[in-house]
């Protein structure tokens, strides 16, 4: 891009020599493709403020993903979202990709480490990068945060078949492998969607529980990023009443059963009669399962999750299962 505007460079000194008069008219024009540029690769939106950025941005492989994540991760934090999980990934783990998906909003492929989003989430959704982050409305980023975890997870797995470690986090795989164990091996489902008081226990194979289980603390993850997002508005920080919001929709959302995840059945006769599985509310999030991710992927401190565990205390009975 630099020898381009060189060139332009080159074409109004011309024009100045053939003739004063059309000089004003030459840099207009150099002027109006100039902006142009700045309004297609979005200039403010990069760090730095550098086109370098946006031309490598629009790339393809792998070094278009780097450059997403590195802006991602700029501007999550300006926005105070969760970063640690996210700053333990390498930035060519995941390779995003745009198109017009039909049915949900976002996939992630573990087998090739693909993050697939809906082009609405792409800048001006024109499905080459990914759109600022405060351009999104709170639906759009629950829906990214959600795919976010996939791919930490995706990665902590990825780690484990290395047999390497990332700063201590396959402590939370390690506490993911007993939850499956103990807590989605057996789990209770809802055979009819339209009909989700009605129950039964159904034993998982091992792909399904963990599918399950991922689904589960995915779906606690955006719940927690939209949360975060409308309670505080634009005033960044967590006050003692943000606090007691926070407290009072964590309890609203387990009386309701909203933390449940799914399961693709693996047997193909099911599949021809439910294409997901959801868990029964007697299967959603345990208490201990919201702890540890609280902690280790929203950056919560330890004096927040232990304020929410006392006010947690208080609620009535039965209303989280127990965890193993």
């Amino acid at each position: 891009m630099p020898g381009c505007m060189g060139r332009d460079r080159r074409r109004v000194s011309a024009a100045s020599r053939s003739s004063v008069l059309f000089q004003p008219i030459v840099r207009l024009s150099v002027l109006l493709r100039f902006g142009l540029f700045l309004l297609v690769f979005g200039w403010g939106e990069w760090p730095g403020g550098s086109w370098a950025g946006a031309v490598s941005a629009v790339g393809d492989g792998r070094s278009a993903s780097e450059s997403t994540w590195s802006r991602l991760i700029v501007e999550a934090d300006r926005l105070y979202l969760p970063t640690k999980f996210l700053k333990r990934m390498p930035a060519d783990f995941i390779r995003f990709e745009f198109d017009d998906l039909r049915t949900y909003a976002a996939e992630y492929h573990p087998d090739d480490h693909r993050m697939v989003l809906n082009r609405s989430l792409s800048f001006n959704a024109a499905g080459a990068v990914l759109k600022p982050l405060r351009a999104m409305t709170h639906q759009e980023l629950q829906v990214l945060y959600h795919e976010l975890f996939h791919a930490y997870m995706d990665y902590l797995t990825t780690l484990e078949e290395q047999g390497g470690e990332a700063g201590g986090t396959p402590e939370l795989l390690r506490f993911a492998r007993r939850q499956q164990a103990c807590r989605y091996g057996a789990a209770t489902i809802v055979p009819l969607a339209q009909r989700p008081h009605e129950t039964e226990v159904r034993y998982l194979t091992e792909p399904e529980s963990w599918e399950a289980l991922n689904e589960t603390w995915a779906v606690f993850i955006g719940w927690a990023i939209w949360t975060q997002l409308e309670i505080q508005g634009k005033h960044h920080g967590r006050t003692e009443r943000q606090k007691e919001q926070w407290a009072e929709r964590l309890k609203t959302a387990f009386s309701h059963g909203e933390f449940r995840g799914y399961y693709v059945p693996q047997d193909a006769e099911e599949r021809r009669v439910a294409q997901k599985r959801f868990l029964g509310k007697p299967s959603q999030l345990s208490w201990g399962e919201v702890e540890v991710l609280m902690a280790q992927v929203l950056d919560f401190s330890e004096e927040l999750v232990k304020w929410l565990k006392r006010s947690q205390k208080v609620w009535s009975d039965g209303e989280t299962p127990a965890s193993c």
